[in-house]
């Protein structure tokens, strides 16, 4: 009888033993909510449910700049760059004028085949357009960017206006490329013309702007 006690008594204490490394292993539980306290929370502006932490925060607040941003800067950026005007330029030294091909243009067949006052593009500075000013045995000291300051399109030479007149928008440069009329707010760039083994060449104008006396905004 003892014995059988004994053993009872045992195996009550594995049980209980058992019992309690069970409980140990049993996580945390969150504290019960009635639904009569969670609607007093929620009514009080206490309960708010899931709150991300701080690292998952910033990160949605970057990624929702970042979209909105973008497409911001990019639409500024198109309404700047629409008022800056283009701009020439060209290396320090004389550069060779070209031909429609790109090949040299010699003086001499130039004044053989134009007359007085006549204006032909040729391929400046960055191969950009610029016209030739024809004299009776020569051609001018200077030669215009054929580009309108206003959007940039080429601007031809009118013989019976005797002014360029741009076809975009009505901008007008006299004989010199100097403006007259808007909406072009600058005057057609300025390039040197000089000679090199007997080629017409063009080097860029960095002093001051014989038609305005002001310095060149080219620069």
């Amino acid at each position: 009888m003892t014995m059988t006690k004994t053993r009872a008594m045992r195996g009550l204490a594995v049980l209980a033993a058992g019992a309690l490394a069970a409980c140990a292993f049993v996580g945390p539980q969150a504290p019960l909510v009635s639904r009569g306290d969670l609607s007093t929370m929620r009514a009080a502006g206490e309960y708010t449910g899931f709150v991300p932490d701080m690292q998952r925060r910033q990160l949605m607040n970057f990624v929702l700049v970042t979209t909105a941003g973008i497409p911001v800067l990019v639409a500024l950026g198109c309404y700047l760059w629409y008022f800056v005007p283009p701009v020439s330029g060209g290396g320090g030294g004389a550069q060779l004028a070209g031909d429609v091909d790109g090949n040299p243009v010699a003086l001499e067949s130039w004044v053989k085949s134009h007359k007085d006052n006549d204006r032909e593009l040729v391929q400046g500075l960055k191969g950009e357009p610029y016209y030739l000013i024809s004299t009776p045995d020569n051609i001018k000291d200077f030669a215009l960017l054929s580009v309108c300051t206003h959007l940039g399109c080429v601007v031809p030479w009118n013989k019976a206006a005797n002014k360029f007149c741009c076809p975009c928008h009505g901008s007008q440069y006299d004989e010199n490329g100097k403006v007259v009329r808007g909406p072009a707010p600058l005057s057609l760039a300025l390039a040197h013309t000089t000679t090199l083994n007997g080629n017409l060449a063009l080097s860029p104008w960095t002093e001051q702007d014989f038609r305005t006396g002001e310095d060149p905004w080219w620069k």
